[in-house]
Formats: C-alpha cells, sequence, structure tokens
C-alpha cells in the first residue's frame, strides 16, 4: 500500500473518530428558562430535640383513614414524638414503627399544610432522606384544596416525590386527575446510578404554572407536563391552591405489604419545606 493511501486512510479514520466522539457527546448542564422565585412561606425544622412540628404550619391527619387512606394501607397515623418530631439537628424525622396500636400493626405520621399554606402556582421543594425496604412508602406530594368536596381525583393530586421502599434508588412523580388517576396517572421515573435516596439528602420540587408541571430531582429537570398532553387525557384540573403534605405509609396498593425481612423502625428525615411564588 503506497504512503498516500496510507496517509489519506488515516486522516478518514481521525475525522470518522472525531464524528463519532462529537456525535456521541452531552450536555451536561440544562439550559432552562430563568426563574424569579420569591420564598413565600418555609420551615426549617430548627426546634429542639423531641419537639413536634410548628402547628403554625402543620396539621395532623390520625388514624388509618377509610379503606387504609384509599390505598389499602396498614399504619395507624399518629402525633406522638416517637413518629414525629424534631431531631434537634435541623431536621423533622417521620418514624414508621412496627408495634400493635389501635386497629393497626404499625404506626406512622401524615401532616398537611392545609388550611395554612394553599397556593396556586408556584414551586414547592423539600431537601429529604428516605427510608427503605419491602412495603415502606415514603411521599412529598399536594392535593387541591377542595379535596373534600368533589371526588377525588376531581380535585387534582400531584405526587412531588413517592418512592417504593424496596427500590430505594427510584423516585416517581405524578399527577392524577379525571382520565389519569390511580394506577394509570401521567407520571415519570428518575433513578440514581450507583447510589440511593436512603444514604444521602435530595432535594426534590416541582414548579407548576397554568401551562405545565415540572418535576426536579436536585434541580434537574426530568419530567414535564405540558398541559395539553393532560388534556389529550382528560381534564386539567390545576388552577386552584393545592396543599402540602409529608407522610410515610406502610404497605398499600401502590408497592405490597412488608414482611419479616422489612428492617423497623424506618425513618424520612427532612431538612426543610420551602414554597415559592414568582416575583
Amino acid at each position: 500500500m503506497s504512503n498516500l493511501i496510507l496517509k489519506s486512510a488515516a486522516k478518514y479514520i481521525a475525522i470518522s473518530t472525531l464524528l463519532v466522539t462529537m456525535s456521541c457527546s452531552t450536555d451536561a448542564t440544562q439550559k432552562l428558562d430563568k426563574r424569579n422565585w420569591q420564598l413565600a412561606w418555609s420551615d426549617e425544622f430548627n426546634g429542639t430535640l423531641g419537639e413536634s412540628p410548628d402547628a403554625t404550619k402543620w396539621v395532623y391527619d390520625i388514624g388509618t383513614g377509610d379503606n387504609g387512606w384509599g390505598n389499602k394501607e396498614l399504619q395507624y397515623y399518629t402525633n406522638r414524638p416517637q413518629n414525629i418530631s424534631m431531631d434537634g439537628a435541623g431536621n423533622l424525622v417521620i418514624t414508621a414503627i412496627k408495634e400493635n396500636f389501635q386497629t393497626a400493626s404499625y404506626t406512622s405520621a401524615r401532616i398537611k399544610t392545609k388550611g395554612i399554606l394553599e397556593q396556586k402556582y408556584g414551586r414547592f421543594e423539600a431537601r429529604l432522606k428516605t427510608p427503605y425496604g419491602l412495603g415502606l412508602w415514603p411521599a412529598f406530594w399536594m392535593l387541591g384544596d377542595n379535596a373534600e368536596f368533589p371526588t377525588w381525583p376531581t380535585c387534582g393530586e400531584i405526587d412531588i416525590m413517592e418512592l417504593r421502599g424496596q427500590q430505594p434508588n427510584i423516585i416517581q412523580s405524578s399527577i392524577h386527575g379525571p382520565g389519569y388517576y390511580g394506577a394509570d396517572p401521567i407520571t415519570g421515573k428518575n433513578t440514581l446510578i450507583d447510589s440511593r435516596y436512603d444514604t444521602d439528602f435530595h432535594v426534590f420540587a416541582v414548579e407548576w404554572d397554568e401551562s405545565k408541571i415540572d418535576f426536579f430531582v436536585d434541580d434537574y429537570l426530568f419530567k414535564r407536563i405540558e398541559r395539553s398532553e393532560v388534556e389529550a387525557r382528560g381534564n386539567w384540573v390545576f388552577d386552584h391552591p393545592f396543599y402540602m403534605i409529608l407522610n410515610v405509609a406502610v404497605g398499600g396498593n401502590f408497592l405490597g405489604n412488608p414482611n419479616s425481612l422489612t428492617p423497623f423502625p424506618q425513618k424520612m428525615t427532612i431538612d426543610y419545606v420551602r414554597a415559592y411564588k414568582k416575583g
């Protein structure tokens, strides 16, 4: 083979390699429209060890609810410090315990901002670390302020973060409304590679306006739901105020029940919860 042919072949290989390298490269930084958020409400959970959540910011759900809060869950929600209290280090801790209490075999806690913070549109976020194990169901989510009046899901539901404890590296974010609810919501998942959501804190957020709902993990947008996509399935029911909810459920339709190998107690540790409005 002549030197000229060898040089041409080498040049072709170099150019081909460059093209392949360029075509496989990715932009690691998302380019989103600039947000101008202003803090509207927050709880930093800076109470003393054993202190209950601030009653001016949160109210409790107590008991087993109707049909296990509609999901065949197994826990009894309480307001006891052993189920929900500050750790004295700037966090609120919700603890699920295996114990016989009232009519249930497990206890946990669920709090909400209903009647206190109910906001239409904005950014809502929490920095937290999840529990893990088969049958553990931590969640940070929202319901429409009219939830007690129409039959769910007409009020609308926004699940900012929920996790199956047996899959501690995957979170799911969803919306529920007429035509897309229960086991068939509009949803997206975010999976950690070589890591888990129970081993470190992560920031889970939703940004929501009249035309779309965006879900984030650590400020990475992993799921956008456009109003047009929703209206192709059913009714858009997200033009009124919603309130936030934090809870750890045990068992239920979403993930199945614990077994003898599920470790208890299990904790969801929340550093802060914040709500923003557009500036």
